[in-house]
C-alpha cells in the first residue's frame, strides 16, 4: 500500500499572488518548490502526495496542476473554484476534470470575515456541484464555529464527501478539550466526513512530540476509525514548529496505538480512496 502525505503546499511569491502570506509570516515568507520538498519524501518513505490550494485563484490551480503534471509524487491536486458563482463554478469544475490529478476543491473559509461564509445559498449550490461530480470538499476548521457547520453541510448537501483539515485544530498548546472534542464527534457522526491528521504540531507548544498529539490523535481515532483518517504534513506551514522529518516521526509516533493495518490506513489507503488516487490515469 502506498504512503500518503495528504496535505501539502507549494508557492511562488514571485510568480503567484497570496495575500495571507506577508513578512510577518516568518520563515514561511518564501518560495517554497517540489525540488525542495522531494528529499524529505524520500527520507521518510511517501511514495505519493495531495498538493493542496494556498489561495482562492484559478492561477493557483493552474500552477499545482503544472506542478502535478511535471512530479510524478503529486498524486492528486485540490485546487479552487468561485463556489459563490455556481455558473462560473460549474465551467471551472468542468474544465479542471479533465486533468487525471485533479481531485477536490477548498476555499480559504478562515480568512472569509463572515464566519457563517459557508452556509451562504450560493456556496451551498456550488457545493451540490461538487456533490455531482462526486469531488470532495477541504473544510478548514479553524473557530468552533466552522466545525458546527460540517453537520449542517451533510444535512443539505446529501452526497457530499467532506475532509475536515488539521483535525480542526484542537487546542492542544492549552491542553484544552471542548468545545472542540464534541464539535468533532458531531460532524464525524456523519459517514461522509473524513479528518486530516495534519497541522497539529503548529497547534502545540515549540517543544511539542508525539506525546503532546496523542490524546487529540486517538479521539479522532475512536471517532472516526483509521478508514476515514489521513495523515498529512502541511509543509511547508509545517517548518513554523519542525521539520518533516520530526512530523513524521512524531505523527507516527501518535498513532502507535494502532495495529498494522490501522496505520497503513491513516498513512495512505485512507487518502488514495478518498482522493481516488491513480484511479483516473490507470
Amino acid at each position: 500500500m502506498a504512503v500518503v502525505d495528504a496535505h501539502q503546499h507549494f508557492w511562488n511569491l514571485e510568480t503567484g499572488s497570496y495575500p495571507w502570506l506577508t513578512p510577518e509570516s516568518g520563515p514561511i515568507f518564501r518560495t517554497f518548490e517540489p525540488e525542495e520538498l522531494l528529499p524529505q519524501l524520500a527520507a521518510a518513505g511517501v511514495d505519493r502526495t495531495v498538493l493542496v490550494q494556498s489561495m482562492d485563484s484559478a492561477a493557483d490551480t493552474g500552477a499545482m496542476l503544472a506542478q502535478a503534471d511535471a512530479y510524478d509524487v503529486v498524486g492528486a491536486v485540490v485546487g479552487w473554484v468561485p463556489l459563490t458563482r455556481p455558473e462560473a463554478a460549474a465551467g471551472a469544475l468542468e474544465r479542471y476534470r479533465r486533468h487525471p490529478k485533479f481531485a477536490g476543491i477548498r476555499h480559504l473559509i478562515h480568512d472569509e470575515p463572515d464566519p457563517d461564509w459557508l452556509l451562504q445559498d450560493t456556496v451551498i449550490e456550488g457545493l451540490r456541484l461538487l456533490a455531482a461530480a462526486d469531488l470532495p470538499f477541504d473544510v478548514v476548521a479553524v473557530l468552533p464555529r466552522h466545525l458546527e457547520h460540517v453537520p449542517v453541510l451533510a444535512e443539505r448537501v446529501p452526497g457530499l464527501r467532506m475532509v475536515i483539515d488539521h483535525l480542526a485544530k484542537p487546542p492542544i498548546r492549552e491542553k484544552g478539550w471542548e468545545p472542540w472534542a464534541s464539535l468533532l464527534a458531531r460532524a464525524a457522526a456523519c459517514p461522509g466526513v473524513y479528518a486530516k491528521v495534519s497541522g497539529l504540531n503548529t497547534a502545540a507548544a515549540p517543544d511539542w512530540t508525539g506525546e503532546d498529539l496523542r490524546p487529540y490523535v486517538e479521539h479522532a481515532v475512536e471517532l472516526f476509525g483509521p478508514d476515514r483518517l489521513m495523515f498529512g504534513s502541511d509543509w511547508p506551514v509545517a517548518t513554523l514548529a519542525g521539520d518533516y522529518a520530526r512530523v513524521w516521526r512524531e505523527t507516527r509516533a501518535a498513532l502507535s496505538g494502532l495495529d498494522e493495518a490501522g496505520k497503513a490506513q491513516v498513512l495512505g489507503g485512507t487518502a488514495t480512496r478518498f482522493y481516488r488516487i491513480g484511479e483516473m490515469a490507470a
